[in-house]
Parts: structure tokens; C-alpha cells; sequence
């Protein structure tokens, strides 16, 4: 029998049935994939790929205290799925304590569809999108304009088993576009992007006309210097700033005295008030159209992450309500260790509470500012106040009198998602945006647009 040929839920209870370990939980990743790319108006390549990946937690009670071991193989065959778990259990046995033991999680009802097959992507989720596609290459090419870009497709279906009894199942679907359009002599670029969960909400047509809008604003150059501006920073921006701040928000080390988080003297911020604007940041796994797993799925552990907190029921999780910070990231460990309550990471993310008030409107009402199209290249410069440095990338514009005039040079800017969000004095209307550069480890996200009437542009960047 091949690996792809067993199913899944039964090479889960297999694994179990072969443990010897105190404890153990064993999670397969049924993964798929189908992805377009193209250059020049043109298609260039497209493909579909298949996998699996294994991972079994052993836990062994040795006499200081609860141990683990964690491996993770892909492809694993029949044959191989024994030595994995001895390697998951000779790992926890040759391992310390583990900080983060915790009893493995019990009570949760079994996914009725957890003995089902697991959802597979194809070529068809294009159905729809290909051909529209093919139209906008011809608009594109007929205004003097080249479409760069790829639409990628992938469906997790992940099953996860213990030896409490849980057997739990979740179908994760994950789609991103990402469209570049360039001038034929390549001095100008303007870039859209759309995450999705099946390609049939993303109109290739209405992202082209987007580009070769910006593109027309782009014939107008204007060198600035570095400095403070007015800006205003799109969804997409918004969410790489603010995913980012999410990744930084663990109660353990804010309590540790180690992040933006902590309060002076000791304790966390949590209680204080961020920004005056009624902005409320949360994560919420049945959020329409963001839908997430509503478990913890832990491969590791790490931070806030628990391998011991595999299963535990996630909830709807209001991280600042109205301006105010009410929640930091924790295991079942480290809230322990903290007093703070227990609230695991959720894989969506969403800031509301601003005025329905698009985009454009908010440039209409902009007397002098820059408009950005998305950051890239985000580091971080300094963890006690969460200061990051990036660029900015394909289109910086300038805003005079309620119209964009122009485009300008890219900076490097060197800000603070906390501090961006102390000083905004504008949100516009919440939509489904793509983070650029998370879109790799992160894509469901809903942000609003912001003004912030300093933007630190702290240099001049030659990219484009």
C-alpha cells in the first residue's frame, strides 16, 4: 500500500495504536496545490501538486517531569510510519522536562467528517479565472501595459488524533493573486493583490483597470526627500503592519519586560488604551469569509505555541475593543505562568471600527500627502517598541488637493504598528485584503484603510 493510498484518519490511528509513549498526538497534512503564472500577457506555466506530512508528539513521564519529542516526515510510507513514531518517542525520552507540559486536551466531541477523504484543488478552481484572465491580457496589451503575476490555489485537509480520544478534522482552502503591471519600457509599476478561498470573488478585470490607472499616475515623476508626511496606507499595508504586531503580542514575554507590551515597572499594558480612534483588532475562526481552524493546530512549540495544546477549542478573540488593549497571546502554560487568561493565536485577523469610507474618499479629503500601494522587506529594528523598518514598493503617490498628481521616489520608513496606530487619525472602510509581504505565512486578513499625518519616511529608496 503506497502512502497516498492509505487514508489518512487511518494512518492517524495507526500511529496511535503503535505508540508506547504516556501520551501522543499525531496530526497528517493532506496537502494540494494548483498555481498559474504569467509574464508579458501571457501564460508561462501552471501546475498541481500533492502531499502529505506526519507529525507525532510522544510524551513520556520521566521523574523530573513531563518530556516531548515532535517529528515530522512527508511522504511517509507504511513501512516508515513505525520508526517515526519510535523517533518521536526515543526523542522524548532523550529530552528534558518540557517547560510547556501541560495533560493532553480531552473533551472535545469528535469531527463526524474526521473518517472522510481530504479535500483535493485543481486546475478547475481556474475554471472561471483563466479566461477572464486571457481578457484582461488583451486589454492590458491593447493600453501599452504588460501583466506580471500568479494565481496559486492550496487545500490543507488536517486530521489530528490523541490518545485522549480526540479526532478532529479541519479543511483549510487558501488562494492568493497577486498582479503586477509595468510599462513597457519598465519605468513604471503598479502592483493589486486579492486573497480568496476559491478564486470566484477575484475579477482580473477590475484589478487591471486598478493598475493602469496608477500606472497613468505614475507619468508624472516627483523627487521628495526623506521625511514626515501625511500618508495614507492601504489595506494591504495596514495588515502587513499589524500582523506583524500580532506575531509580537505574546503575554509571556510583555510580562517578561521584553516588548512594547510591558509596562514600566512590570506587568503588561493590557487595559491601556492604544488609540484614540474606536479601533477594535480581533480574530475569529468562523469569521465569514476568513474561516480559520477552530483548534489549536500545533506542529510545535515555541512562544506561545503548544504542542500539549493540540485541540483546544479556539473562540472569537478581541485583542484591543475600541482603542483598548484587552488580550495577548498565550498557551495554557503561559498563562499559567503569567495570570493572564488562556488565548491562543488564531490564523485571521481583522481591524474595524473606522468610518465606511473608502480609498478614494479618503484621498478626496486629502489636502497634501502621499498615497502608498503596499511595504515589503519588513524587519524589525527594535522589539521593546516594536519599531520596523521597510520599503515601500511599485507606486508612491503624491496627493494635492483631494487628487493624486504624481508619483514619487520610494522611501525606507522606520515606524511602530503601535505607534502608527497611536497617531492615525482616520480608518476608512474594513475590507478582505492580502498582506504582500506576509502572503507566504499569512492571508486571512480584513483592514481598513488609515491616515497617519506623520508617516516617518526615514530615507530615500532606489527600488521601484
Amino acid at each position: 500500500m503506497s502512502a497516498r493510498s492509505s487514508k489518512p484518519h487511518e494512518v492517524v490511528e495507526r500511529a496511535l495504536e503503535l505508540s508506547r509513549a504516556d501520551g501522543c498526538v499525531v496530526i497528517a497534512d493532506e496537502q494540494s496545490t494548483a498555481n498559474l503564472r504569467w509574464a508579458g500577457n501571457a501564460l508561462t506555466t501552471n501546475g498541481v501538486t500533492r502531499g502529505r506530512t506526519l507529525t507525532v508528539v510522544a510524551t513520556v513521564d520521566g521523574k523530573e517531569g513531563t518530556a516531548s519529542g515532535v517529528v515530522s516526515r512527508s511522504a511517509v510510507t507504511p513501512d516508515e510510519l513505525e520508526p517515526l513514531v519510535r523517533a518521536a518517542e526515543a526523542a522524548a525520552r532523550g529530552a528534558g522536562p518540557a517547560e510547556d507540559a501541560q495533560p493532553l486536551v480531552t473533551g472535545v466531541a469528535q469531527a463526524p467528517e474526521f473518517t472522510e477523504a481530504p479535500v483535493e484543488t485543481s486546475s478547475a478552481v481556474f475554471a472561471d479565472f483563466a479566461p477572464a484572465l486571457g481578457e484582461a491580457f488583451a486589454r492590458a496589451r491593447a493600453g501599452g501595459r504588460e501583466l506580471y503575476g500568479f494565481a496559486n490555489h492550496e487545500l490543507v485537509s488536517s486530521y489530528v488524533g490523541t490518545s485522549t480520544g480526540l479526532r478532529l478534522r479541519h479543511d483549510q482552502p487558501n488562494g492568493t493573486l497577486e498582479l503586477n503591471a509595468k510599462s513597457p519600457d519598465r519605468t513604471r509599476s503598479a502592483w493589486a493583490g486579492r486573497s480568496t478561498r476559491d478564486f470566484k470573488d477575484v475579477d482580473p478585470a477590475a484589478l487591471d483597470a486598478e493598475l493602469a490607472v496608477r500606472l497613468g499616475w505614475a507619468e508624472r515623476r516627483v523627487e521628495l526627500p526623506a521625511g514626515r508626511y501625511e500618508t495614507l496606507l492601504p489595506p494591504t499595508a495596514v495588515a502587513d503592519l499589524l500582523i506583524y504586531l500580532m506575531w509580537s503580542a505574546s503575554g509571556r514575554d510583555a510580562v517578561e519586560g521584553r516588548t512594547v507590551f510591558s509596562k514600566p515597572g512590570g506587568g503588561t499594558r493590557v487595559g491601556e488604551k492604544l488609540t484614540d480612534l474606536p479601533l477594535t483588532l480581533r480574530s475569529d475562526p468562523n469569521e465569514p469569509g476568513l474561516e480559520s481552524a477552530p483548534f489549536v493546530l500545533a506542529h510545535s512549540s515555541g512562544g506561545d505555541q503548544s504542542v500539549f495544546d493540540n485541540g483546544l477549542p479556539l473562540a472569537a478573540t478581541e485583542w484591543i475593543r475600541e482603542g483598548e488593549l484587552r488580550h495577548l497571546t498565550t498557551s495554557r502554560h503561559s498563562a499559567g505562568l503569567t495570570g493572564l487568561p488562556v488565548a491562543p493565536g488564531i490564523d485571521n485577523i481583522v481591524l474595524d471600527g473606522g468610518e465606511d469610507r473608502s480609498l478614494e474618499e479618503m484621498v478626496a479629503n486629502t489636502e497634501r500627502g502621499l498615497l502608498l500601494t503596499c511595504l515589503w522587506y519588513i524587519r524589525e529594528v527594535d522589539p521593546a517598541s516594536l519599531l520596523l523598518t521597510g520599503l515601500t514598493r511599485d507606486g508612491v503617490y503624491l496627493v494635492e488637493n483631494g487628487e493624486v498628481t504624481g508619483e514619487v521616489n520610494n522611501f525606507r520608513f522606520n515606524e511602530s504598528p503601535v505607534g502608527v496606530l497611536g497617531r492615525a487619525t482616520e480608518a476608512g472602510r474594513t475590507e478582505k485584503t492580502l498582506p504582500r509581504e506576509w502572503s507566504d505565512w499569512f492571508t486571512r486578513a480584513a483592514m481598513p484603510a488609515l491616515r497617519v499625518p506623520d508617516f516617518n519616511m526615514s530615507s530615500v529608496s532606489q527600488g521601484v
